[in-house]
């Protein structure tokens, strides 16, 4: 699956093509405006990340141009992006995970083929309607809970650091020495692990955290 990101913000350009090449896109970036427009014109994307603020031209003006002779998905960087023709929009600073599923959501829509479901042992994940059950039991999960265990359910098997998983669930300019990560993890592990037998979250210490199903011998 192909994406181009227009976002003339040199960390935030990075970070996105660092995390979506990690989840198995193939990623163009573009720092300028007309760059964006002519990559978006002579190439195809599944998607396009499009942000507003961009040298020579905004990207109201590479929305509109691109309009005009293509319908590519558009996934704007602001509010105003509905009202301009994209097809979706965030806001600055936005989760990775949310990016992830509203990316997943237009190429679903357009006929791409991305994983929308998730299972490890019994359970079972929706990245679409952001729903979460264990052995059929609903789980109810905040936002953040939720993209919180989205991460760990991509990366299952994998050890994930505290830092890794504030990226991806917070933002770019997350305080990576606060403890919410810590915080939101027991909060998941109460409603994920605590009312079953079989515990799925585990702790790696000094090193992170693990969504995986154990051999209980």
């Amino acid at each position: 699956m192909r994406v181009l990101i227009i976002e003339d913000e040199e960390k935030t350009a990075d970070y996105l093509h660092r995390g979506l090449t990690e989840q198995g896109y193939t990623t163009d970036v573009a720092r300028e405006g007309i760059e964006g427009l002519h990559m978006a014109l002579e190439s195809e994307y599944a998607v396009i990340i499009l942000d507003v603020m961009l040298p020579g031209l905004d990207g109201y003006g590479v929305l509109r141009a691109l309009r005009a002779r293509k319908q590519t998905p558009v996934i704007m960087l602001t509010a105003r992006g509905l009202r301009e023709g994209a097809d979706d929009y965030l806001g600055k600073p936005f989760s990775f995970l949310e990016l992830v599923a509203r990316l997943q959501a237009l190429t679903r829509r357009s006929g791409g083929h991305e994983p929308v479901q998730i299972s490890v042992a019994d359970l079972w994940i929706d990245l679409i309607s952001r729903k979460a059950t264990r052995a059929g039991v609903r789980l109810d999960l905040t936002a953040k809970e939720f993209s919180l265990l989205s991460v760990l359910a991509r990366r299952q098997g994998e050890i994930l650091s505290k830092t890794s998983i504030a990226e991806m669930v917070w933002d770019v300019n997350f305080d990576s020495d606060a403890n919410v990560v810590e915080v939101a993890i027991k909060r998941l592990r109460a409603k994920l692990d605590g009312p079953f037998e079989q515990k799925l979250l585990h702790t790696i210490r000094g090193m992170g955290y693990v969504l995986e199903s154990r051999r209980v011998d």
